[in-house]
């Protein structure tokens, strides 16, 4: 078995294209195995996907704690959403299935809360842990997390907010830049222009760019202007999995 030290947890991110998950060194907040990943069942329901963390968790042969990263709204273990999920999953216990799943307790949150989990406490938002910061994660939609003086505000779905009579990431999220073909500026200046927004209600002192895009921060970056500090997140793709495995560590309720 593959449990070798107090620090080491398994980490597991759910995406909608894509199930990833590794073993996570707590003390550095880095992997010490490959990411794994196996693409995500087509439907994605709760019985499906919960069958992909077991080949996950057996792939590494790991005997641990594990935490989970799912893309909903996850209160007291529950999901409450579904926007970029199988419907199935409304209204799951998600905690009830993982650990049935997996044969231990599991403990289970949203998968930007994971994500911002990780740049905090191993990533640059920890250099404004004592103020407010924003990670915003990019991709199919647009996914968030709110900590106010390192404490995590969860499920906040920034995403969802309306803008331009749509949700946000209807108009600005990496998704919509591929497929109305953006360039790069043109896409930049609707992101700017969500980040002005953010910026008026919450008042910032930092916004975190995650999500795959972020690898391409420079192509994008230059048309950002905020009175916030705006910041590529450090650990890209690596984040889901080791905000998850960081908070499996925490036990308590899930």
């Amino acid at each position: 078995m593959a449990k070798k030290n107090e620090s080491h947890v398994f980490g597991i991110d759910v995406g909608g294209s894509g199930i990833k998950g590794g073993i996570v060194d707590l003390e550095v907040g880095e992997l010490i195995t490959d990411r794994h990943r196996i693409p995500t069942p087509k439907p994605a329901t709760p019985k499906a996907v919960a069958k992909v963390t077991r080949r996950l968790v057996d792939h590494f042969s790991w005997d641990g704690a594990v935490g989970v990263a799912i893309p909903t709204i996850v209160r007291h273990g529950v999901v409450h959403s579904a926007a970029n999920i199988d419907k199935a999953w409304m209204g799951e216990d998600a905690v009830k299935r993982f650990s049935k799943a997996l044969d231990r307790p599991v403990r289970v949150l949203n998968d930007a809360d994971a994500a911002g989990l990780a740049e905090l406490h191993y990533g640059h938002a920890k250099d404004y842990a004592d103020g407010v910061v924003i990670l915003l994660t990019f991709g199919t939609g647009i996914g968030s997390a709110i900590f106010v003086e390192g404490e995590l505000l969860p499920n906040s779905e920034l995403g969802h907010l309306e803008f331009h009579g749509v949700d946000a990431e209807h108009w600005a999220s990496a998704r919509v830049r591929e497929d109305e073909k953006l360039s790069w500026k043109a896409w930049g200046a609707r992101v700017n222009e969500y980040l002005a927004h953010l910026e008026f209600l919450f008042s910032p002192d930092a916004f975190i760019i995650g999500g795959g895009v972020s690898r391409r921060s420079e192509q994008f970056f230059p048309y950002l202007k905020t009175s916030a500090h705006i910041i590529a997140a450090d650990l890209e793709n690596r984040a889901g999995v080791v905000g998850a495995a960081w908070y499996a560590a925490q036990g308590g309720a899930p």
